[in-house]
């Protein structure tokens, strides 16, 4: 099935969606990463018929860990997908910081059932990823290798265009595409007036596993320079994820030029002890290469009528945070829940949505903010370094893990269809 009879070139179709519509609205998602699919299922489930479009040509492998902690694992349990996500794990013990001849300074262990340093259910992003498209791809309509190219609303839809050329009308239109939301721009405004840069830089890759790492994270910190480089064991023992943090006061990086990246990389990271030279000897041959500046998104309203945003689109607490993922999912199963209890009545959905996100977001960005700054160069310049032992930090930790409520949405629609089950097809609209 394509999207259009006369333009599906260029398109990895997965179909489903188009079946799935019994009088629901049609609502489009723009990024398959985490909050796009995330958002899908429980769509889906609220009745919606759903299509996701991702202008990669699929699914992104690798990428950082990411942690469900607190509220985000009772959303996951909610989803029906505990079992596929803690099987999806990296699991890993624990922490070790060293020294450039390795010696172990510092341990931090994993905190079993717990939302520690290293959370219970901490998973690749790519991994996560995959699991929820593997829960929805039959019942929900994905596009792959194209993107929204304009749009234009009105009191009843949503006009789309699409870059490969087919043409679309939706009831609403949600862009979960990342901190780079070329949704975000389209509707709301240029990045700038919404990136908070927070003066760091991060880059993480795949290499083979020739370090002996098992179950253990190592890290190296060069206290002067302010840069660090990190390996963490996952799931495939031959392989390992290799990360390089560093201070950056750039704020042009190209986000698509990755051999650009890499240079700036290499440049950045020479002389950097440890094993850097080596990890960085794995540049140019693994698949899965990510660098980026450390940033948040900031705004006063996630939505303008008939579109709305969600996750790192919407709210990017930076990885400095440790909860963009958790953000990620909560905020699917809130914006999905509060959309079908307003009978999809866009303004209604959407204001409610963000009056229950809200609170969570900045508490979970004031931790992303504090965690940079604690890594910043030592200078007369530079401000004092956050105190985390006080009781205040513990009360802003608790409000980003769970201080939101999850409604059941009782009278709200709700398929609680088995991941994976196929809906019925029709014949196109």
């Amino acid at each position: 099935m394509s999207v259009d009879d006369d333009s599906d070139q260029g398109h990895e179709i997965r179909p489903g969606g188009r079946g799935a519509r019994v009088g629901g609205p049609r609502v489009l998602v723009a990024g398959a990463s985490i909050a796009g699919p995330a958002l899908a299922h429980w769509l889906r489930r609220r009745g919606a018929e759903v299509t996701v479009v991702e202008r990669a040509p699929g699914l992104r492998p690798g990428g950082q860990a990411v942690d469900a902690r607190g509220v985000a694992r009772e959303v996951i349990e909610r989803m029906g997908l505990d079992a596929s996500v803690r099987a999806a794990c990296t699991d890993t013990a624990g922490a070790h910081t060293v020294d450039a001849d390795g010696r172990v300074l510092e341990t931090f262990r994993a905190d079993d059932g717990g939302d520690g340093f290293i959370a219970d259910i901490e998973i690749l992003r790519g991994d996560l990823s995959q699991v929820l498209y593997d829960d929805t791809r039959d019942g929900v309509e994905y596009v792959f290798g194209d993107r929204i190219a304009e749009l234009a609303q009105d009191v009843d839809g949503v006009d789309v265009v699409f870059a490969g050329g087919s043409r679309r009308r939706f009831d609403l239109v949600v862009g979960a595409d990342g901190l780079h939301s070329e949704l975000r721009a389209m509707v709301f405004g240029p990045h700038e007036r919404f990136l908070r840069r927070l003066g760091h830089m991060l880059a993480f890759y795949s290499v083979p596993n020739e370090f002996g790492l098992d179950r253990w994270l190592l890290e190296y910190q060069d206290q002067e320079s302010g840069r660090s480089a990190l390996l963490r064991p996952i799931q495939d023992a031959t392989r390992a994820m290799a990360m390089f943090y560093s201070a950056s006061a750039d704020s042009d990086i190209d986000h698509r030029d990755v051999a650009a990246q890499k240079r700036l990389l290499r440049e950045r990271m020479a002389g950097l002890g440890w094993l850097a030279p080596d990890i960085l000897a794995h540049l140019d041959d693994t698949p899965d290469f990510y660098l980026d500046q450390v940033a948040q998104v900031v705004m006063d309203r996630w939505s303008s009528g008939r579109v709305g945003l969600l996750g790192d689109a919407a709210f990017s607490s930076s990885p400095m945070s440790g909860q963009g993922t958790g953000l990620a999912l909560v905020g699917a199963y809130l914006l999905a829940g509060e959309l079908a209890a307003a009978g999809w009545d866009a303004d209604t959905g959407f204001a409610r949505y963000e009056a229950r996100m809200r609170s969570f977001v900045e508490a979970n960005q004031e931790i992303g903010r504090l965690n940079a700054r604690s890594r910043d160069i030592p200078g007369p310049d530079a401000e004092p370094r956050p105190d985390f032992t006080g009781e205040w930090f513990t009360e802003l930790v608790g409000r980003a893990i769970n201080g939101i409520e999850l409604p059941d949405y009782a009278g709200v629609p709700d398929s609680a269809a088995p991941a994976g089950s196929p809906i019925a097809s029709s014949a196109k609209p």
